[in-house]
Protein backbone atom coordinates (compact mmCIF):
# COMPACT_ATOMS: atom_id res chain seq x y z
CA UNK A 1 0.00 0.00 0.00
CA UNK A 2 1.58 3.74 -0.94
CA UNK A 3 1.29 6.68 1.37
CA UNK A 4 2.05 9.38 -1.32
CA UNK A 5 0.37 11.80 1.10
CA UNK A 6 3.64 11.16 3.80
CA UNK A 7 5.81 12.80 1.25
CA UNK A 8 3.93 16.11 1.16
CA UNK A 9 2.94 15.84 4.53
CA UNK A 10 7.20 15.87 5.12
CA UNK A 11 8.05 18.21 2.79
CA UNK A 12 5.67 20.83 3.62
CA UNK A 13 6.72 22.99 6.62
CA UNK A 14 4.07 23.76 7.89
CA UNK A 15 2.40 20.87 7.90
CA UNK A 16 5.35 19.25 10.02
CA UNK A 17 3.63 20.43 13.02
CA UNK A 18 0.44 17.67 12.18
CA UNK A 19 3.22 14.45 13.22
CA UNK A 20 3.21 12.92 16.50
CA UNK A 21 6.03 14.15 17.79
CA UNK A 22 7.88 17.79 17.67
CA UNK A 23 10.51 18.17 15.10
CA UNK A 24 11.22 21.35 14.16
CA UNK A 25 14.04 22.76 15.67
CA UNK A 26 14.30 25.79 17.75
CA UNK A 27 16.20 29.05 17.79
CA UNK A 28 17.57 29.12 21.24
CA UNK A 29 20.52 30.81 23.16
CA UNK A 30 22.17 27.48 23.61
CA UNK A 31 24.16 28.76 26.91
CA UNK A 32 20.24 29.30 28.88
CA UNK A 33 19.33 26.06 27.23
CA UNK A 34 21.73 24.23 28.59
CA UNK A 35 21.29 25.93 32.12
CA UNK A 36 17.40 25.23 31.89
CA UNK A 37 18.72 21.26 31.56
CA UNK A 38 20.52 21.45 34.34
CA UNK A 39 18.01 22.73 36.86
CA UNK A 40 15.16 20.30 35.00
CA UNK A 41 17.62 17.10 35.69
CA UNK A 42 18.09 18.45 39.60
CA UNK A 43 14.30 19.14 39.93
CA UNK A 44 13.37 15.77 38.50
CA UNK A 45 16.25 14.08 40.58
CA UNK A 46 16.62 15.67 44.02
CA UNK A 47 14.51 12.93 45.77
CA UNK A 48 16.42 10.23 44.83
CA UNK A 49 18.91 8.52 46.65
CA UNK A 50 21.63 10.04 44.50
CA UNK A 51 20.57 13.33 44.67
CA UNK A 52 19.76 13.45 48.45
CA UNK A 53 23.08 12.49 48.97
CA UNK A 54 24.32 15.45 46.95
CA UNK A 55 22.07 17.46 48.26
CA UNK A 56 20.41 18.55 44.84
CA UNK A 57 17.74 20.65 47.04
CA UNK A 58 21.19 22.91 48.14
CA UNK A 59 22.42 23.41 44.23
CA UNK A 60 18.90 24.27 43.05
CA UNK A 61 18.70 26.91 46.15
CA UNK A 62 22.11 28.73 44.92
CA UNK A 63 23.11 31.35 43.84
CA UNK A 64 24.78 29.82 40.91
CA UNK A 65 23.61 26.50 40.49
CA UNK A 66 26.45 25.84 37.50
CA UNK A 67 29.01 26.31 39.57
CA UNK A 68 27.34 24.57 42.72
CA UNK A 69 26.56 21.66 40.83
CA UNK A 70 30.32 21.58 39.80
CA UNK A 71 31.81 22.12 43.32
CA UNK A 72 29.48 19.63 44.88
CA UNK A 73 29.17 16.45 42.58
CA UNK A 74 32.28 14.61 41.59
CA UNK A 75 33.42 13.25 38.08
CA UNK A 76 32.13 9.60 37.13
CA UNK A 77 33.64 7.34 34.52
CA UNK A 78 31.23 4.05 34.38
CA UNK A 79 33.68 2.20 36.93
CA UNK A 80 33.11 4.64 39.85
CA UNK A 81 29.14 5.33 38.79
CA UNK A 82 28.38 1.44 38.65
CA UNK A 83 30.45 0.54 41.40
CA UNK A 84 28.43 3.41 43.78
CA UNK A 85 25.11 4.13 42.25
CA UNK A 86 24.27 1.60 39.27
CA UNK A 87 25.18 -1.51 40.75
CA UNK A 88 21.16 -0.82 42.94
CA UNK A 89 19.45 -0.39 39.39
CA UNK A 90 20.65 -3.78 38.34
CA UNK A 91 18.67 -5.21 41.45
CA UNK A 92 15.65 -3.75 41.27
CA UNK A 93 16.43 -1.17 43.35
CA UNK A 94 13.77 2.33 42.87
CA UNK A 95 15.11 6.45 42.97
CA UNK A 96 18.34 5.71 42.93
CA UNK A 97 20.09 8.25 40.39
CA UNK A 98 16.84 8.82 38.48
CA UNK A 99 13.28 8.82 39.82
CA UNK A 100 11.40 4.73 39.70
CA UNK A 101 13.13 2.27 38.54
CA UNK A 102 15.05 1.25 35.42
CA UNK A 103 13.62 -1.51 33.51
CA UNK A 104 16.19 -1.35 30.26
CA UNK A 105 19.91 -1.04 30.29
CA UNK A 106 21.63 -0.76 26.62
CA UNK A 107 24.92 -3.09 26.71
CA UNK A 108 27.70 -1.18 25.53
CA UNK A 109 31.52 -2.07 25.68
CA UNK A 110 32.64 0.70 22.92
CA UNK A 111 36.27 0.12 21.66
CA UNK A 112 38.53 0.73 24.79
CA UNK A 113 37.38 -1.93 27.57
CA UNK A 114 36.25 -5.08 27.14
CA UNK A 115 33.86 -5.71 30.28
CA UNK A 116 30.43 -5.19 29.34
CA UNK A 117 28.62 -1.71 30.51
CA UNK A 118 24.85 -1.77 31.21
CA UNK A 119 24.03 1.62 30.51
CA UNK A 120 20.34 2.83 31.87
CA UNK A 121 17.63 3.63 29.67
CA UNK A 122 14.64 5.15 31.56
CA UNK A 123 11.76 6.15 29.32
CA UNK A 124 12.46 10.24 29.51
CA UNK A 125 15.93 9.47 27.94
CA UNK A 126 14.16 6.75 24.93
CA UNK A 127 11.63 9.63 24.38
CA UNK A 128 14.52 12.19 23.99
CA UNK A 129 16.56 9.68 21.47
CA UNK A 130 13.44 8.63 19.61
CA UNK A 131 12.46 12.82 19.32
CA UNK A 132 16.23 13.27 17.79
CA UNK A 133 15.86 10.07 15.45
CA UNK A 134 12.94 11.57 13.77
CA UNK A 135 13.90 15.11 13.87
CA UNK A 136 16.67 14.38 12.10
CA UNK A 137 15.67 12.12 9.41
CA UNK A 138 12.88 14.72 9.00
CA UNK A 139 15.45 17.67 8.23
CA UNK A 140 16.27 16.02 5.11
CA UNK A 141 13.63 18.22 3.84
CA UNK A 142 16.22 21.03 3.58
CA UNK A 143 18.06 19.11 0.62
CA UNK A 144 15.22 20.07 -1.77
CA UNK A 145 14.54 16.68 -2.72
CA UNK A 146 11.16 15.28 -4.63
CA UNK A 147 8.49 14.53 -2.62
CA UNK A 148 7.87 10.82 -3.48
CA UNK A 149 11.74 10.61 -2.26
CA UNK A 150 9.87 10.70 1.52
CA UNK A 151 7.81 7.70 0.51
CA UNK A 152 10.95 5.71 -0.03
CA UNK A 153 12.35 3.08 2.99
CA UNK A 154 14.57 3.39 5.79
CA UNK A 155 17.19 0.70 5.93
CA UNK A 156 18.58 0.83 9.74
CA UNK A 157 21.48 -1.57 9.81
CA UNK A 158 22.13 -1.90 13.84
CA UNK A 159 22.21 -4.62 16.24
CA UNK A 160 19.25 -7.06 17.32
CA UNK A 161 16.35 -5.48 18.84
CA UNK A 162 15.79 -8.60 20.40
CA UNK A 163 16.24 -7.95 24.07
CA UNK A 164 17.15 -10.10 26.94
CA UNK A 165 15.15 -10.60 30.30
CA UNK A 166 16.38 -10.49 33.86
CA UNK A 167 13.69 -12.94 35.47
CA UNK A 168 15.10 -12.23 39.15
CA UNK A 169 15.26 -8.63 38.88
CA UNK A 170 12.76 -7.86 36.05
CA UNK A 171 14.62 -5.65 33.97
CA UNK A 172 15.33 -5.85 30.06
CA UNK A 173 18.81 -5.70 28.09
CA UNK A 174 20.48 -5.25 25.12
CA UNK A 175 21.49 -3.05 21.67
CA UNK A 176 20.26 0.41 22.55
CA UNK A 177 18.39 -0.13 18.94
CA UNK A 178 16.45 -3.31 20.54
CA UNK A 179 15.36 -0.54 23.24
CA UNK A 180 14.81 2.23 20.63
CA UNK A 181 12.72 0.17 18.71
CA UNK A 182 9.95 -0.29 21.62
CA UNK A 183 9.25 3.70 21.10
CA UNK A 184 9.66 3.93 17.10
CA UNK A 185 5.82 5.66 16.13
CA UNK A 186 3.11 3.30 14.81
CA UNK A 187 3.44 5.89 11.59
CA UNK A 188 7.04 4.89 10.88
CA UNK A 189 6.52 1.32 10.49
CA UNK A 190 5.41 1.81 6.97
CA UNK A 191 9.08 2.88 6.31
CA UNK A 192 11.17 1.02 8.24
CA UNK A 193 13.80 -1.38 6.96
CA UNK A 194 14.55 -4.54 7.43
CA UNK A 195 11.43 -4.50 9.33
CA UNK A 196 10.66 -5.56 12.70
CA UNK A 197 11.57 -9.37 12.31
CA UNK A 198 14.43 -9.48 10.58
CA UNK A 199 16.17 -6.44 13.39
CA UNK A 200 15.48 -8.91 15.96
CA UNK A 201 18.21 -11.54 14.56
CA UNK A 202 20.93 -11.66 17.11
CA UNK A 203 23.52 -13.43 15.21
CA UNK A 204 24.92 -10.46 12.46
CA UNK A 205 26.02 -12.78 10.07
CA UNK A 206 22.53 -14.30 9.89
CA UNK A 207 20.93 -10.60 10.13
CA UNK A 208 23.27 -10.23 6.78
CA UNK A 209 22.62 -13.00 4.59
CA UNK A 210 18.56 -12.64 5.47
CA UNK A 211 18.72 -8.87 4.66
CA UNK A 212 20.50 -9.74 1.42
CA UNK A 213 18.01 -12.15 0.40
CA UNK A 214 14.96 -9.40 0.90
CA UNK A 215 16.89 -6.54 -0.95
CA UNK A 216 15.50 -6.85 -4.12
CA UNK A 217 11.79 -6.48 -2.27
CA UNK A 218 12.21 -2.88 -1.22
CA UNK A 219 12.78 0.64 -2.22
CA UNK A 220 15.25 2.18 -0.31
CA UNK A 221 15.71 5.88 -0.33
CA UNK A 222 17.91 6.22 3.41
CA UNK A 223 20.37 4.11 4.78
CA UNK A 224 21.44 4.47 8.42
CA UNK A 225 24.58 2.87 9.76
CA UNK A 226 28.06 2.38 11.13
CA UNK A 227 30.06 3.10 7.91
CA UNK A 228 32.22 -0.29 8.23
CA UNK A 229 29.16 -2.47 8.26
CA UNK A 230 27.01 -1.29 6.11
CA UNK A 231 30.29 -1.29 3.46
CA UNK A 232 30.33 -4.78 4.14
CA UNK A 233 26.49 -4.92 3.61
CA UNK A 234 26.12 -2.77 0.19
CA UNK A 235 28.89 -5.12 -1.47
CA UNK A 236 27.07 -8.09 -0.44
CA UNK A 237 24.26 -6.97 -2.03
CA UNK A 238 25.80 -5.69 -5.19
CA UNK A 239 27.48 -9.78 -5.21
CA UNK A 240 24.48 -11.17 -4.98
CA UNK A 241 22.58 -9.56 -7.29
CA UNK A 242 25.28 -8.77 -10.03
CA UNK A 243 25.34 -5.29 -9.93
CA UNK A 244 27.46 -2.81 -11.25
CA UNK A 245 26.16 -0.43 -7.97
CA UNK A 246 23.80 -0.57 -5.24
CA UNK A 247 22.06 2.11 -7.02
CA UNK A 248 21.07 -0.60 -10.16
CA UNK A 249 18.36 -1.98 -7.11
CA UNK A 250 17.87 1.16 -5.10
CA UNK A 251 17.61 3.82 -8.15
CA UNK A 252 16.12 6.26 -4.79
CA UNK A 253 19.23 5.90 -2.18
CA UNK A 254 19.77 9.50 -1.50
CA UNK A 255 20.99 9.85 1.89
CA UNK A 256 23.35 8.04 4.29
CA UNK A 257 23.50 8.50 8.08
CA UNK A 258 26.77 7.47 9.25
CA UNK A 259 27.59 7.68 13.13
CA UNK A 260 30.22 7.38 15.57
CA UNK A 261 33.72 7.31 13.55
CA UNK A 262 34.91 9.42 10.66
CA UNK A 263 33.52 8.75 7.43
CA UNK A 264 36.59 9.93 5.14
CA UNK A 265 38.50 6.77 5.59
CA UNK A 266 34.99 5.11 4.05
CA UNK A 267 34.40 7.33 1.80
CA UNK A 268 36.12 6.01 -1.61
CA UNK A 269 35.26 2.48 -1.43
CA UNK A 270 31.43 4.30 -0.96
CA UNK A 271 32.13 6.17 -4.37
CA UNK A 272 32.66 2.71 -5.77
CA UNK A 273 29.59 1.26 -4.13
CA UNK A 274 26.92 4.10 -5.19
CA UNK A 275 26.08 4.47 -8.95
CA UNK A 276 24.58 8.00 -8.30
CA UNK A 277 24.82 11.26 -5.68
CA UNK A 278 24.51 10.36 -1.89
CA UNK A 279 24.27 12.90 0.37
CA UNK A 280 25.73 11.55 3.15
CA UNK A 281 25.31 13.10 7.17
CA UNK A 282 26.49 12.73 10.27
CA UNK A 283 25.16 11.87 14.05
CA UNK A 284 26.02 11.35 16.74
CA UNK A 285 24.30 9.15 18.90
CA UNK A 286 25.68 6.95 22.14
CA UNK A 287 23.96 4.60 24.40
CA UNK A 288 24.01 7.26 27.22
CA UNK A 289 21.87 9.95 24.67
CA UNK A 290 21.71 11.40 21.07
CA UNK A 291 24.21 13.71 21.61
CA UNK A 292 24.76 15.87 18.25
CA UNK A 293 24.02 15.51 14.30
CA UNK A 294 24.87 17.35 11.35
CA UNK A 295 22.51 20.64 10.06
CA UNK A 296 24.16 22.08 7.02
CA UNK A 297 24.46 19.78 3.79
CA UNK A 298 27.26 21.44 3.03
CA UNK A 299 30.04 21.28 6.17
CA UNK A 300 30.35 17.93 7.92
CA UNK A 301 30.21 19.49 11.27
CA UNK A 302 27.32 18.66 13.80
CA UNK A 303 25.48 20.51 16.47
CA UNK A 304 24.83 19.71 20.36
CA UNK A 305 21.34 19.01 20.81
CA UNK A 306 21.36 21.35 23.65
CA UNK A 307 17.59 21.07 24.73
CA UNK A 308 17.11 17.66 24.56
CA UNK A 309 17.51 15.93 27.91
CA UNK A 310 21.34 16.75 28.30
CA UNK A 311 23.35 18.80 30.21
CA UNK A 312 27.02 19.00 28.52
CA UNK A 313 30.23 19.42 30.31
CA UNK A 314 33.81 19.22 28.98
CA UNK A 315 37.39 18.87 30.10
CA UNK A 316 40.60 19.82 28.49
CA UNK A 317 42.44 16.71 26.88
CA UNK A 318 45.42 17.65 28.50
CA UNK A 319 48.13 16.20 30.70
CA UNK A 320 46.92 17.75 33.71
CA UNK A 321 43.41 15.73 33.68
CA UNK A 322 44.28 12.85 31.96
CA UNK A 323 46.95 10.09 32.30
CA UNK A 324 49.16 8.63 29.82
CA UNK A 325 46.31 5.68 29.65
CA UNK A 326 43.46 8.29 29.40
CA UNK A 327 42.30 7.76 32.66
CA UNK A 328 40.91 11.19 34.51
CA UNK A 329 42.91 12.46 36.93
CA UNK A 330 41.27 12.86 40.95
CA UNK A 331 39.76 16.19 39.86
CA UNK A 332 40.02 17.32 36.60
CA UNK A 333 39.36 20.81 35.46
CA UNK A 334 35.38 21.00 33.52
CA UNK A 335 33.67 23.92 31.66
CA UNK A 336 30.20 24.81 31.02
CA UNK A 337 29.36 25.44 27.33
CA UNK A 338 29.44 29.40 28.03
CA UNK A 339 33.41 28.13 28.42
CA UNK A 340 34.44 26.22 26.27
CA UNK A 341 37.33 27.76 23.47
CA UNK A 342 37.74 26.35 19.41
CA UNK A 343 39.72 23.98 18.09
CA UNK A 344 40.92 22.93 21.42
CA UNK A 345 40.21 18.73 22.23
CA UNK A 346 37.72 17.95 25.24
CA UNK A 347 36.74 14.86 26.78
CA UNK A 348 32.47 15.16 27.11
CA UNK A 349 30.88 14.89 30.26
CA UNK A 350 27.21 14.07 30.15
CA UNK A 351 24.72 14.36 33.25
CA UNK A 352 20.99 13.14 32.00
CA UNK A 353 17.49 12.47 31.96
CA UNK A 354 18.62 8.49 32.69
CA UNK A 355 20.41 9.34 36.48
CA UNK A 356 23.90 9.91 34.78
CA UNK A 357 25.84 12.63 35.97
CA UNK A 358 28.93 14.33 35.16
CA UNK A 359 29.69 10.67 33.14
CA UNK A 360 32.87 10.70 31.36
CA UNK A 361 31.58 9.23 28.28
CA UNK A 362 34.96 8.52 26.87
CA UNK A 363 34.77 10.08 23.53
CA UNK A 364 36.72 13.93 22.73
CA UNK A 365 35.34 16.24 20.56
CA UNK A 366 36.56 19.53 19.49
CA UNK A 367 34.17 22.42 18.80
CA UNK A 368 34.82 24.32 15.48
CA UNK A 369 32.03 27.23 15.85
CA UNK A 370 31.06 27.86 19.67
CA UNK A 371 28.51 30.26 19.13
CA UNK A 372 26.40 27.62 17.01
CA UNK A 373 27.66 24.76 19.08
CA UNK A 374 29.19 22.92 16.32
CA UNK A 375 31.50 20.28 17.05
CA UNK A 376 33.39 17.29 15.18
CA UNK A 377 34.45 14.15 16.67
CA UNK A 378 38.49 13.78 17.12
CA UNK A 379 38.48 10.10 19.05
CA UNK A 380 38.67 8.61 22.53
CA UNK A 381 40.18 9.41 26.06
CA UNK A 382 41.68 6.05 25.87
CA UNK A 383 42.40 5.49 21.90
CA UNK A 384 45.48 8.45 21.62
CA UNK A 385 48.96 6.65 21.50
CA UNK A 386 51.75 9.10 24.09
CA UNK A 387 54.23 6.12 24.85
CA UNK A 388 56.72 9.34 25.01
CA UNK A 389 55.11 12.03 24.95
CA UNK A 390 54.01 11.90 21.13
CA UNK A 391 50.47 12.67 22.24
CA UNK A 392 49.15 11.26 18.81
CA UNK A 393 44.96 11.81 18.86
CA UNK A 394 42.90 9.82 16.86
CA UNK A 395 41.70 13.08 15.12
CA UNK A 396 45.55 13.06 13.95
CA UNK A 397 45.83 9.69 13.26
CA UNK A 398 42.88 8.99 11.07
CA UNK A 399 43.79 12.54 8.86
CA UNK A 400 47.30 11.49 8.37
CA UNK A 401 45.84 8.09 6.98
CA UNK A 402 43.73 10.11 4.90
CA UNK A 403 46.15 12.57 3.80
CA UNK A 404 48.60 9.62 2.90
CA UNK A 405 45.29 7.42 1.01
CA UNK A 406 44.36 10.12 -0.91
CA UNK A 407 47.99 10.87 -2.14
CA UNK A 408 48.26 7.59 -3.39
CA UNK A 409 45.01 6.87 -4.72
CA UNK A 410 43.86 4.32 -2.58
CA UNK A 411 41.45 3.00 0.06
CA UNK A 412 42.43 1.95 3.70
CA UNK A 413 38.71 1.71 5.40
CA UNK A 414 40.26 0.55 8.74
CA UNK A 415 44.02 0.70 10.58
CA UNK A 416 45.15 1.27 13.98
CA UNK A 417 48.50 1.79 15.51
CA UNK A 418 50.44 0.43 18.12
CA UNK A 419 53.21 1.71 20.52
CA UNK A 420 56.10 -1.38 21.20
CA UNK A 421 58.70 -1.10 23.77
CA UNK A 422 61.61 -3.00 22.14
CA UNK A 423 64.81 -3.34 23.72
CA UNK A 424 63.83 0.07 25.98
CA UNK A 425 63.28 1.54 22.71
CA UNK A 426 59.54 2.64 21.62
CA UNK A 427 58.35 1.93 18.18
CA UNK A 428 55.14 2.45 16.09
CA UNK A 429 53.69 -0.03 14.27
CA UNK A 430 51.45 0.57 12.07
CA UNK A 431 48.56 -2.17 10.57
CA UNK A 432 46.50 -0.93 7.62
CA UNK A 433 43.45 -2.68 5.81
CA UNK A 434 43.22 -2.37 2.14
CA UNK A 435 42.88 -4.18 -0.54
CA UNK A 436 44.15 -2.25 -2.82
CA UNK A 437 47.94 -3.29 -3.85
CA UNK A 438 50.79 -0.16 -3.20
CA UNK A 439 53.95 0.48 -1.75
CA UNK A 440 53.47 0.14 1.84
CA UNK A 441 56.94 1.63 2.95
CA UNK A 442 55.83 4.93 1.09
CA UNK A 443 52.68 4.82 2.73
CA UNK A 444 54.66 4.79 6.02
CA UNK A 445 56.61 7.30 4.44
CA UNK A 446 53.82 9.55 3.74
CA UNK A 447 52.22 8.81 7.08
CA UNK A 448 55.11 9.79 8.90
CA UNK A 449 55.51 13.16 7.06
CA UNK A 450 51.76 13.49 7.57
CA UNK A 451 52.09 13.25 11.42
CA UNK A 452 55.37 15.87 11.56
CA UNK A 453 52.83 18.51 9.58
CA UNK A 454 49.63 17.62 12.34
CA UNK A 455 51.38 17.30 15.29
CA UNK A 456 54.03 19.44 16.75
CA UNK A 457 55.35 16.85 19.69
CA UNK A 458 55.50 14.11 16.72
CA UNK A 459 58.09 15.91 15.77
CA UNK A 460 60.55 16.51 18.41
CA UNK A 461 59.66 12.79 19.75
CA UNK A 462 59.59 11.54 16.13
CA UNK A 463 63.42 13.30 16.16
CA UNK A 464 64.63 12.09 19.95
CA UNK A 465 62.85 9.48 21.04
CA UNK A 466 60.52 6.88 18.83
CA UNK A 467 62.43 4.15 17.33
CA UNK A 468 61.32 1.99 14.50
CA UNK A 469 58.32 2.51 12.44
CA UNK A 470 56.91 -0.90 10.94
CA UNK A 471 54.09 -1.39 8.64
CA UNK A 472 52.04 -4.32 7.91
CA UNK A 473 48.73 -4.50 5.75
CA UNK A 474 46.13 -6.98 5.46
CA UNK A 475 42.27 -7.63 3.82
CA UNK A 476 39.87 -5.14 5.55
CA UNK A 477 38.20 -9.41 6.64
CA UNK A 478 41.43 -10.09 8.50
CA UNK A 479 40.73 -6.44 11.19
CA UNK A 480 36.48 -7.45 10.82
CA UNK A 481 37.18 -11.35 12.25
CA UNK A 482 38.98 -10.43 14.83
CA UNK A 483 36.71 -8.32 16.44
CA UNK A 484 34.38 -11.14 15.62
CA UNK A 485 36.73 -14.07 16.98
CA UNK A 486 38.39 -12.70 19.76
CA UNK A 487 36.71 -9.54 20.43
CA UNK A 488 33.34 -11.28 20.50
CA UNK A 489 31.72 -8.45 18.90
CA UNK A 490 30.80 -8.00 15.45
CA UNK A 491 28.04 -5.67 13.33
CA UNK A 492 25.65 -3.33 14.35
CA UNK A 493 27.51 -0.52 16.37
CA UNK A 494 30.93 -2.15 16.64
CA UNK A 495 33.97 -0.09 15.88
CA UNK A 496 37.39 -0.83 15.27
CA UNK A 497 39.92 1.00 17.63
CA UNK A 498 42.55 3.06 16.24
CA UNK A 499 44.94 2.31 19.10
CA UNK A 500 45.82 -0.95 20.63
CA UNK A 501 47.20 -1.26 23.97
CA UNK A 502 47.41 -3.34 26.83
CA UNK A 503 45.60 -6.69 26.44
CA UNK A 504 43.84 -6.47 23.33
CA UNK A 505 46.79 -5.12 21.67
CA UNK A 506 48.40 -8.86 22.86
CA UNK A 507 45.00 -10.32 21.70
CA UNK A 508 45.86 -8.69 18.20
CA UNK A 509 49.27 -9.63 17.92
CA UNK A 510 48.80 -13.84 18.79
CA UNK A 511 45.54 -13.48 16.22
CA UNK A 512 47.84 -11.81 13.12
CA UNK A 513 50.93 -14.39 14.08
CA UNK A 514 47.99 -17.36 13.47
CA UNK A 515 47.20 -15.37 9.93
CA UNK A 516 50.72 -15.81 8.89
Amino acid sequence: MKVPVFGALVKTAAEIKNLPIEIKQKRINPVKAQQKELRKLLSKAQNTEFGKFYHFNEILASDNTVEEFRRRVPVFDYNKLHNEWWHRNLKGEKNVTWPGRVKYFAVSSGTSEAASKFIPITRELNNKITKASIRQLVSSTRYDFPVDFYDKGVLMIGGSTDLQHNEEFGYWYGDLSGISAQKIPAWFDYFYKPGQAISKIRDWGEKMDVIVKEAHKWDIGIIVGVPSWVQLLIERIVREYNLQSIHDLWPNLKVYVHSGVAFAPYEKNFERLFGGKVTYVESYLASEGYIAYQVDLNRRVMQLLVDNGIYFEFVPFNDDNFDSDGNPAPNPQTLSLSEVEENVDYAILLSTCAGTWRYLIGDTIKFLNTKECEIVITGRTKQFLSTVGEHLSQDNLTRAVEMMADDMGISVPEFTLAGVNSGGVYGHYWYLASNDEFDKESALRKIDENLCVLNDDYVVERQHAIGRLNIEVYPPSVFYEFMEQKIGKWGGATKFPRVMKGARLDMWMEYLGNQK
